[in-house]
Formats: structure tokens, sequence, C-alpha cells
């Protein structure tokens, strides 16, 4: 009976709003992600080309393409409302650049993952199968100490014996995220796109409220770009990322993935 219903478009979060509801793409994944370390590097998105899905457009802040080094904790995790043992809460680790999508006379802003990264093999094998992404599974393990008002947050992973760490050091003060800055447009993208074929391509909805941020006051970035993500990639290994920023996170639900 919902056949012929439409969209119903509401404030977008960080607009104060629910954001979009859609009664024929359900949610199937609850879960939070916690304690983001989102590393960004300025890149040439000629490089990019070649992962970009069908339909999709490059989004850039100021000019500038970026793509980001995210690591962060997956916590409480259900699926259909099905929490699977030991599979709740582990560790993760992409590689991810930004674009957008028009549809029905407005952009959708959205990532692509170049490849994540996650400690159990059934998680990248049921996640490569449905959502038809690009996932691997390394030995992973995480952080996080507070020291009063300042605390430390890493996540690290091997790959192929080579060990990679990304971690950041920050003020324990959660701050909102300012109107138009470069933190807003790194975290302010509420869908995922995958490439699918050179006609379709792969879309998902995720719902989170605005994020708060940490005020970063050192980082550490080990990672060997092109062991885990490719030789187009290899030139960020040992570079200086743009910035790092850490945000709290939040709850998060995902939508079943459609074609288009």
């Amino acid at each position: 009976m919902f056949r012929n219903k439409k969209k119903i478009r509401l404030p977008r979060f960080g607009e104060g709003g629910l954001g979009y509801i859609c009664p024929m793409n359900p949610v199937f994944l609850k879960a939070e992600w916690r304690k983001l370390i989102l590393a960004n590097y300025a890149f040439d998105r000629n490089i990019l080309k070649k992962y970009l899905p069908a339909k999709t457009e490059f989004d850039s802040w100021n000019g500038t393409d970026y793509v980001s080094l995210v690591g962060f904790l997956f916590k409480n995790a259900t699926v259909k409302g099905v929490a699977v043992p030991f599979h709740t809460t582990f560790e993760e680790v992409n590689l991810r650049f930004y674009v957008r999508f028009y549809e029905n006379g407005e952009w959708k802003r959205g990532v692509v993952f170049v490849k994540e990264i996650v400690p159990k093999k059934i998680i990248a094998s049921v996640a490569n199968k449905l959502f038809k992404e690009h996932y691997i599974a390394c030995k992973m393990n995480h952080l996080w100490e507070e020291f009063g008002d300042r605390f430390n947050v890493w996540y690290s992973w091997k790959n192929k014996k080579v060990q990679n760490i990304i971690s950041v050091k920050a003020e324990n003060i959660a701050l909102e995220i300012p109107v138009g800055s470069c933190e807003e447009f790194i975290t302010e993208h509420y869908y995922g796109y995958s490439k699918f074929n050179g006609q379709k391509t792969g879309e998902y909805k995720v719902e989170h409220p605005r994020w708060k941020v940490y005020p970063v006051t050192d980082h550490y970035i080990q990672c060997d770009f092109e062991t885990n993500y490719g030789e187009d990639f290899k030139s960020l290994t040992g570079m200086i990322p743009d910035s790092v920023y850490l945000a709290e996170g939040s709850e998060i639900k995902v939508h079943k993935k459609v074609f288009k």
C-alpha cells in the first residue's frame, strides 16, 4: 500500500531536524560509531576517477578534494534487530573520499569507500556480499586513555605483517562543529555510494545527529597506504595530513542498500 508513497522531505541532520523518512527503504543496521579519528589529505581527483560510482560527482570543500583515513569503534551493532554474538563491538579503519548525487531536485552528499578494514572475517564477508563494498579482515586493536582534561585515542591494525597506527591526543571537551567549516564538510555526509557498474550505483543512507568534536592537540599516523589501499595511494605514506579531527560520534542507523 506504500508503493506510490513519496519520500517525505524533512530538515536533514545538521539543520535541527530528523533526516529523511523513506518508508520503502527500511533500516538494516543499528549501532554506535564512537571516537572517530578523521585524518584528511588533499588528493588529486584524477587518481580517484576510476573509483567514482556512476551518476555521482566529486564533492569538494573550498575547491579541494579530500580523502580521509578514518578509525573508529563500532559498538552494539544489530542487524535487523538481531545482535550477532562476539560481533557487536569491533574496530574499523577505512579510506574514503567525498561525492554527491543529484536526485529529485536536490544534491545528496555521500562518501565512497576505497577499502574498509575490520577484525572479523565474517563481518567482512557479510558486508561485501550485502553492501558490495571492499572489506578485508586484519588483526586490530584500540586504546582509549583518559587523563582528566585530556585523553588519547588510537587504533592499530596489521596487514601483510605491516603494523599500522592512527592516533590522537585531544582535550576532553566536546565542542559544536562550526557551520561552514571543514569539520562540517568532513562529517556531514549522510549517504554511502559504491561502484556497481558503468550505469548503476549502490546507495545507502546513514542517519545520525550532528556530531561534536574534541580539540586535537597532537596526532601520530603510521600507515603503509600502498599495502592497505593500493599503489594509487602510496603517495600518502608519510605525508602530513591537512587536518585531523576527533569526533565523539553517536548512535547510527544504516538503511538497506538500493541501486540507482
